[in-house]
């Protein structure tokens, strides 16, 4: 390699090649917020997505990886050092950065130019061609191409081994545009192909990141909050006090008050607390809250809940929503009164794995209920552990398609009018009361609130609620929200655990198709 003519062999000489912190501290320089160049030591956030991207290559031989993050954490800057490492190392390498205008673009191309300006001299290639898109090196036949996400697709011509994507979620037609950058790359090890943005939305980019959250693309997920960054802190004077919200977020994430005072301000300055978790997220679903898309659970009921700490009692009640061998995941959820103890999903299960999982859970945690969604291969299994010995009034079954439960709710003038169009209808109108109810705790998980807070809603002509089905939340390219279907399974009886007066008619709409 490159750096092997240069530098010879050695302890220091390795870890220049092989160890990318320790290269970047070593010999590339940077210009901070104060303005002043200065060695690269990478920050905690830096530090975090190194290491994602590092496991996904060690487990996989390449790199593709989308990366969801809050304002000004230095990804770009990372990126930006590891794939320049890469070049310098690497003879026949291109790099190709890519913006969501000419002026980002132009900003990334000269945080390189910069790295390989004050590169020590002894480690420097030979320069070749250097210009407002390219900046190639003579000797190694490996740099750099810069282009901007257009129309007409960005990079289209080139071969590419490494990518940069930027703001990926400002891109226009980025369905269009990756479709078209993804084949510039070999499928092969040692490549890598990073994308990187902010939230805008529920657009293109929400539904990638949904299949990278959901396993459902080459793509692995990482997400960066504000709290990533120890600068953002803001001095307190000694008469601060938190408010009874930002006290249960500092407990919750362990925020001292300068942290508390930092986001207050940035609050203020943004205008509103929406626009702020878009641009300074503390999880993924809270980058997308300002979106104009109406999700029948807001993100804000779930937020709360993950940060409210419940003492779990009462019976055990579990959701099971099988999948079977396609892309969705089985996933199963464990509940007690007002608590949602976890989530635990498998994908690739077939009918008597997936009977074993569960029987295996009956016989070691002696459920009270185990409400199981009977539509598709569902039915099989229901079948399969009643066979098994299991009583039905443990296992329950629950066809999502069958007629509500509940009655429903009647008018000023004494008639049924409104209520749920189906039983998955009145079983997420279950959950969405206990969450507005408060004093109830969820699972602090990412991709549970991801499902959660993914799936819409109408009302038919009679006023009846029908939530969105799982085939059109696929046809808008949306993951289907299998753990928060479990999780809705839990609360398929709300008033009590005893076996239900509809037992029967839930059992006889089970062949019933599951969505309408």
């Amino acid at each position: 390699m490159w750096l092997d003519n240069l530098i010879g062999e050695g302890a220091h000489a390795t870890r220049l090649r092989t160890d990318l912190p320790y290269f970047a501290e070593t010999a590339l320089k940077l210009r901070p917020k104060s303005g002043l160049l200065s060695p690269f030591v990478f920050n905690p956030a830096q530090i975090k997505l190194h290491t994602a991207l590092e496991a996904q290559k060690k487990k996989t031989g390449r790199v593709r990886a989308v990366i969801l993050k809050a304002r000004q954490l230095g990804c770009s800057t990372y990126l930006a050092a590891r794939f320049f490492h890469r070049v310098i190392n690497s003879p026949g390498l291109r790099c190709m950065i890519v913006g969501h205008e000419k002026r980002a673009s132009t900003n990334l191309f000269q945080i390189v130019k910069r790295f390989y300006d004050h590169l020590p001299q002894e480690l420097k290639p030979e320069l070749g061609t250097s210009n407002a898109e390219e900046l190639l090196f003579s000797q190694l036949d490996a740099g750099y191409l810069v282009s901007v996400a257009t129309s007409e697709g960005a990079g289209r011509s080139a071969t590419t081994q490494l990518q940069h994507l930027s703001e990926v979620a400002h891109w226009q037609d980025l369905d269009i545009q990756m479709a078209s950058l993804l084949q510039t790359t070999p499928d092969i090890d040692g490549t890598e192909v990073v994308l990187e943005t902010t939230a805008l939305g529920y657009n293109s980019f929400y539904n990638l990141w949904r299949k990278a959250e959901a396993g459902e693309s080459e793509f692995v997920p990482v997400f960066l909050g504000w709290n990533s960054d120890a600068e953002y802190r803001r001095k307190v004077d000694p008469d601060f006090v938190m408010t009874d919200e930002e006290q249960r977020l500092a407990e919750l994430h362990n925020f001292n008050a300068e942290q508390i005072a930092w986001r207050r301000a940035k609050v203020s300055q943004l205008g509103n607390e929406s626009l702020f978790s878009q641009e300074y997220p503390l999880t993924p679903s809270e980058s997308f809250i300002s979106s104009t898309f109406d999700s029948f659970i807001p993100a804000e009921l779930v937020i709360r809940a993950r940060r409210e700490k419940v003492e779990p009692y009462g019976p055990l009640v579990i959701g099971v929503d099988p999948a079977g061998m396609g892309a969705d995941r089985t996933s199963i959820a464990w509940r007690r009164s007002h608590v949602i103890l976890k989530v635990e999903s498998r994908r690739g299960l077939d009918t008597m794995e997936t009977t074993g999982w569960i029987n295996r859970i009956i016989d070691e945690e002696k459920p009270d209920r185990v409400n199981l969604d009977v539509g598709g291969m569902g039915i099989g299994i229901y079948d399969r552990l009643i066979e098994m010995g299991h009583r039905r009034n443990v296992v329950q079954p629950v066809n999502f398609g069958g007629k509500p439960v509940e009655p429903p709710p009647l008018d000023e003038t004494g008639r049924p009018a409104g209520g749920s169009f189906n039983r998955r209808s009145e079983m997420w109108s279950n959950l969405k009361k206990a969450l507005e109810a408060g004093r109830f705790s969820l699972l602090d998980s990412d991709s549970l609130q991801a499902d959660l807070v993914s799936v819409g809603y109408k009302y038919t002509s009679d006023g009846k609620l029908l939530l969105e089905s799982k085939q059109d939340m696929r046809k808008r390219g949306v993951p289907s929200p299998d753990e928060a279907d479990a999780v809705a399974l839990c609360f398929a009886d709300p008033s009590g655990f005893s076996r239900s007066k509809n037992f029967n008619r839930d059992l006889s709409d089970r062949y019933q198709n599951l969505y309408v």
